[in-house]
């Protein structure tokens, strides 16, 4: 429903009143809520107050609308393991990569030169390689270009059966047909870090993204936790809550972030 959400920086205290004695995981969206949306997604990066958040420990990282996923140590019994391998960082912490859509690799690099070769005639289109998917960016196409550029998408689209298209901020994405979305991540990260069935967790997600909806869903389903959107109009949407822009969720988190090292220390104190 296309309606204003209440400010997640107005209704912050009453928020964290009802997460007080659990523990809060916090799940970003990256585009649009940790770094200004810009014309060029190569130059899309998060200001030093939010990067220096990010960095912190216990921090997991899921791209590809969660196909690619760096997870906990341990394996979940609950998904396929052959999509599940173990590695290592610089500083030698053990980590899992999750990527249920590993088998589709050989046909995104195919269709990656495809898409470029189809498009290179059409002005204004930036392709990005998200590894398990491709986004095909249109903000600087005139709008006498999209509907060919929509049309060369689908042309090459009809040859790869197992892809699908889906829309986002002025992007086409072409994505693997497989049962996996933002929310079925979240899912995974919930149950890998031991939270799934857990009262004592209060899980919030920021995103300001269409496929963003599929993780708000999980948590308006599980009954407990905030969906909170990032948008400077109100929107179709499932969340609770509403940020306007990455300046104003780089505010919340700070002051989410000051309220754990306020509560931490308080009850250290006791």
């Amino acid at each position: 429903m296309k309606r204003e959400r209440p400010s997640a920086l107005s209704s912050f205290n009453r928020m964290i009143n009802v997460a007080k004695g659990k523990q809060i995981v916090v799940f970003l969206d990256y585009d649009g809520t940790l770094s200004p949306i810009v014309s060029d997604p190569e130059c899309a990066f998060m200001s030093d107050q939010v990067y220096d958040f990010v960095k912190l420990d216990g921090v997991y990282y899921s791209g590809s609308h969660g196909m690619d996923t760096i997870g906990p140590a341990q394996k979940n019994n609950n998904y396929d393991k052959n999509y599940q391998q173990r590695s290592f960082d610089n500083e030698g912490r053990e980590f899992i990569v999750f990527q249920p859509a590993q088998d589709f690799l050989p046909a995104v690099k195919k269709m990656l030169t495809e898409v470029k070769e189809r498009t290179q005639n059409i002005p204004g289109v930036a392709i990005e390689d998200n590894r398990f998917c491709l986004s095909v960016h249109y903000r600087h196409v005139k709008d006498e270009d999209y509907g060919r550029l929509e049309e060369q998408v689908n042309l090459m689209l009809a040859d790869h059966a197992d892809f699908h298209l889906t829309r986002g901020k002025k992007v086409l994405e072409i994505r693997p047909s497989i049962k996996w979305n933002k929310g079925d991540a979240l899912k995974y990260l919930l149950e890998t870090l031991g939270f799934h069935d857990s009262g004592d967790v209060f899980p919030i997600y920021i995103g300001d993204d269409k496929t963003d909806e599929d993780a708000f869903k999980v948590l308006r389903e599980r009954g407990e936790g905030y969906p909170i959107i990032v948008s400077s109009a109100p929107r179709d949407t499932v969340a609770l809550y509403s940020l306007h822009n990455p300046s104003e969720v780089q505010l919340f988190l700070t002051r989410l972030s000051k309220w754990g090292s306020d509560n931490a220390a308080t009850t250290h104190r006791q």
